[in-house]
C-alpha cells in the first residue's frame, strides 16, 4: 500500500501535466494530485481525476486471461479521492472509483462502480438475527468472529451482562475499523464486476463477475485467498479467509467463516457460517451453522436452527411457527447429526449428537440425552432407536473425513475445533441416556414398546441401547485410563495411584460443545465471569482465553474421566489395585472389540449381493461381481475395513500389554509383602 506520509510524494511537473492532457486525462485541480518520485505519466490514458489523488509508479506489466500482456497503469477510468499502489492496473472503469486505497499489484479491469459512500464499517457491527427469526438472539458480526463468541452472544441471553459486554467490545472494534476510505488489498483482482459499494478486501482476493457487493469485508490474505465469483449478490456481510462464494449465490446479513464454500445459486440470509461449511443449491434462513455444516441439495431448507458437523439430505426442512405468534420457534441439532432425504422436523426440537433423522416428525422431539441414535418416522409416529449409530461404519468415516477436509490455510484460525467422537460431552450424555433407559424399563411393565415423551422406543431397541451405551462408556473410560498410564513409569501400586490423579480440578461435571470446541462448563464459566466483571475487556483477550481452554482439553478430559470412572466403576482411584486396573482394561478391551466387530459387519453389508444391484449391466457369468469389484474394490482391501482390522489388533495388543504389566506388578507387590 501507499504510505500516508506526504514526504513520499511530489507534485506533478508541468510537462507531466501536459503529457497527461495529451493522453486524454483531465483534473478539476492538478495540485491535488501527488505522485511517487519514480512516477512517469506514460501509462495513464483517458482518465479523469477529481479530489485528492496519490499515485505510485507504474513500471511493470501483468498477464491477463488468454495470454494478453498489459502494462500497469490507469486506462479509461475516473478516480475520485483515491490512492493507487505501485504497479497496479486500472482498466475500463465504466462509472468511477471513489474513496479507495488501492494496493500494489492490484488489477481492476472492466468494472462499473467501486466506491465508499460516507463513513462505513464494511459489514462490521451488522446485526444478524440468528437461530430465531422472531428475534432475541441477534448478534453483531465483526471481522474475526469465532463460532464460540457467537455461541455465547446468541445462546447465553440468560446472562445479559455477558452479552452486553461482548456487544460493547464488538462496537468498539466496529468504531475502530470504520473509515471513509475503503481498501483493496495488494495483489487483489477485481474483474468484470458491476457495483461494489462500501466493501474492503484483504490481500490476494479474486472478485470476478459479481453483480453487486454492498457493505462488507472480504478478509482475504496471501495464505488463504478469498474468491467471489460470477453472478454473486451480497449485502451486509463478512467473508473470512480461504472461502469461496460463487455462481449466483445470494447473501444478505451473513458471516461466512474460514474455508467455507457457498456455491451454485445458494441463498442465505441472517445466518452465520463457521469453518468449512458448505452450502450448494439450497436455502438458509436465520441459522447458526457451526463448523462443517454441509447442505448440497436444491430442495433443502435450513431455518431457525443451530447445527454443526451436519450433513443435510435432499428435501430436508424444518418449520418454526404455526401461524399464531409468528416464527418464534427454534431448534438444535447437535454435532454430527444427519438428515435423510425428505426429512422434516417441527421446531422446537432438540436432536442429540451424531444422530440420524429419517422421515417426517410432527411432534416436538428431544433426544439430547440419547446421542448416536436414530429418530425414525413410522405411521406418523416418531420412533427413537437409542445408540444404534455406534454400530454404523458411517459414523466412524465421518470423524475420519472431517480433519482431512479442513480447507483452512490461514495461520490465524478463528474457530477451535475438537473432532473427538467420544468425549466427556458425548459420554456424559450416554451415561444420562443409559440411566433414563434403565428407569424406563424398570418403571414399566414388560411390553413390546415404551413411551418416552412424544417418542416410541421398541423393547429390543431399548435393551440394545443400554448395551451399546455401556460399551461406548467403557471404551472411553478405559482408553482414558490406558492413555494416562502409558505416559508414566510404573514400578508400584503407588505409582499407579499417583499417575491416575488429575492435574487440575477443572473438568468435572457438565461439559458444553461451544460450536465445535469442547470444554467443561466450570472452566468456561470462569471466562464468562471475567467478561462480565470487566477482567477481560477486549475481543483479543476473549479469544486468547478460549484458545487456552481448547489447549487444555486433554487435562480437563482426564479430570472428568477420572471422576466418571470412580462413579461408574464404584471405587475411588486412590484405592485402585492392580486388579482394578486389569478389570477396567478387560471391560475396555471387550467393549472396543465388540464395537469394532459391529463396525466390521456394518461395512461388510456394503459389499453384499444386494448392494451389487445395477452393476455388470449386460454381462453374465459373474460380470456383476467383477464390475462391482472394479468400481468399489474388494471388501478386504477397503481402506476403512483395513483400518478397523488394524485397530482391533492394536487395541487387543495394547490391552494385553497393560494386563501383563499389572500382573507383574501384582507379583512384585506380593513379594514385597
Amino acid at each position: 500500500m501507499i504510505h500516508n506520509s506526504e514526504r513520499n510524494f511530489r507534485n506533478l511537473l508541468d510537462e507531466e501535466i501536459g503529457q497527461l492532457v495529451h493522453q486524454g486525462c483531465s483534473s478539476t485541480d492538478w495540485s491535488l494530485i501527488k505522485v511517487a518520485e519514480d512516477f512517469i505519466p506514460d501509462c495513464i490514458e483517458n482518465t479523469k481525476f477529481t479530489g485528492r489523488i496519490r499515485l505510485a509508479g507504474f513500471t511493470g506489466s501483468v498477464n491477463l486471461i488468454g495470454g494478453i500482456t498489459f502494462k500497469t497503469g490507469i486506462y479509461n477510468a475516473w478516480l475520485h479521492n483515491c490512492e493507487v499502489g505501485k504497479n497496479a492496473l486500472i482498466h475500463n472503469v465504466r462509472s468511477y472509483i471513489a474513496n479507495y486505497r488501492i494496493g500494489e499489484n492490484v488489477i481492476i479491469h472492466n468494472i462499473t462502480t467501486l466506491a465508499v459512500d460516507g463513513r462505513s464499517s464494511f459489514g462490521n457491527g451488522i446485526v444478524v438475527e440468528t437461530i430465531n427469526e422472531g428475534g432475541g438472539r441477534e448478534i453483531p458480526i465483526y471481522d474475526y468472529l469465532s463460532a464460540h463468541v457467537a455461541y455465547m452472544m446468541a445462546l447465553y441471553r440468560h446472562r445479559p451482562a455477558l452479552v452486553n459486554s461482548l456487544k460493547t467490545m464488538v462496537a468498539d472494534y466496529t468504531e475502530f475499523v470504520s473509515d471513509e476510505m475503503g481498501v483493496i488489498g495488494a495483489h487483489s483482482k477485481l474483474l468484470n464486476c458491476n457495483t461494489i459499494l462500501n466493501v474492503k478486501t484483504g490481500s490476494a482476493a479474486v472478485i470476478d463477475g459479481v453483480k453487486k457487493l454492498k457493505n462488507g469485508s472480504i478478509n482475504s490474505n496471501f495464505e488463504a485467498p478469498v474468491v467471489i465469483g460470477e453472478g454473486v449478490i451480497m449485502e451486509d456481510f463478512i467473508v473470512s479467509s480461504g472461502s469461496l462464494v460463487a455462481e449466483a449465490t445470494l447473501v444478505s446479513k451473513c458471516f461466512i467463516g474460514q474455508g467455507c464454500v457457498l456455491d451454485k445459486h445458494y441463498s442465505a440470509e441472517n445466518s452465520l457460517f463457521f469453518a468449512n461449511c458448505q452450502g450448494f443449491h439450497g436455502e438458509a434462513c436465520s441459522i447458526f451453522a457451526g463448523p462443517y455444516t454441509v447442505t448440497h441439495h436444491k430442495s433443502t431448507l435450513l431455518i431457525a436452527g443451530m447445527f454443526s458437523f451436519l450433513n443435510a439430505g435432499s428435501g430436508s426442512n424444518q418449520s418454526n411457527h404455526i401461524y399464531k405468534l409468528g416464527p418464534i420457534h427454534q431448534g438444535i441439532m447437535e454435532r454430527g447429526a444427519k438428515t435423510t432425504s425428505d426429512s422434516y422436523l417441527l421446531w422446537p426440537s432438540h436432536i442429540g449428537a451424531f444422530s440420524l433423522v429419517m422421515g417426517r416428525h410432527y411432534k416436538h422431539c428431544d433426544t439430547a440425552e440419547f446421542p448416536f441414535s436414530y429418530l425414525i418416522e413410522s405411521k406418523d409416529e416418531s420412533i427413537l432407536v437409542p445408540g444404534i449409530n455406534l454400530k454404523s461404519i458411517g459414523t466412524v468415516r465421518d470423524t475420519q473425513k472431517w480433519p482431512k477436509r479442513d480447507k483452512r490455510t490461514d495461520s490465524n484460525l478463528l474457530d477451535f475445533i475438537n473432532f473427538n467422537l467420544l468425549s466427556p460431552y458425548t459420554v456424559r450424555k450416554m451415561m444420562a441416556g443409559r440411566e433414563k433407559l434403565l428407569a424406563i424399563r424398570e418403571s414399566s411393565v414388560e411390553e413390546a414398546s415404551y413411551r418416552y415423551q412424544k417418542m416410541k422406543i421398541e423393547k429390543h431397541a431399548l435393551d440394545r441401547g443400554i448395551e451399546l451405551y455401556e460399551m461406548a462408556i467403557w471404551k472411553f473410560l478405559g482408553n482414558s485410563l490406558i492413555t494416562r498410564l502409558k505416559g508414566n513409569k510404573l514400578g508400584s501400586i503407588s505409582d499407579i495411584r499417583k499417575a491416575l490423579q488429575p492435574d487440575t480440578l477443572l473438568g468435572r461435571g457438565y461439559w458444553v460443545d461451544l460450536a465445535g470446541m469442547l470444554c467443561p462448563f466450570e472452566a468456561l464459566d470462569q471466562l464468562l465471569a471475567n467478561v462480565e466483571n470487566g477482567v477481560i475487556q477486549s475481543l483479543e483477550e476473549v479469544n486468547a482465553a478460549l484458545a487456552m481452554l481448547h489447549k487444555n482439553y486433554y487435562n480437563y478430559e482426564w479430570t472428568w474421566a477420572a471422576d466418571a470412572l470412580e462413579s461408574f466403576y464404584g471405587k475411588p482411584l486412590d484405592q485402585f489395585e492392580t486388579s482394578d486396573v486389569i478389570s477396567v482394561v478387560e471391560k475396555w478391551k471387550s467393549s472396543v472389540l465388540a464395537i469394532d466387530k459391529y463396525l466390521y459387519e456394518d461395512a461388510q453389508k456394503e459389499f453384499s449381493m444386494s448392494k451389487m444391484t445395477g452393476f455388470g449391466v449386460d454381462g453374465q457369468n459373474g460380470a456383476r461381481e467383477l464390475d462391482f469389484a472394479e468400481v468399489r474394490g474388494e471388501f478386504e482391501s477397503n481402506n476403512t475395513v483395513q483400518a478397523i482390522r488394524l485397530h482391533m489388533q492394536k487395541k487387543e495388543a495394547l490391552g494385553n500389554e497393560i494386563v501383563e504389566l499389572m500382573s507383574k506388578l501384582t507379583v512384585k507387590e506380593g513379594q514385597r509383602d
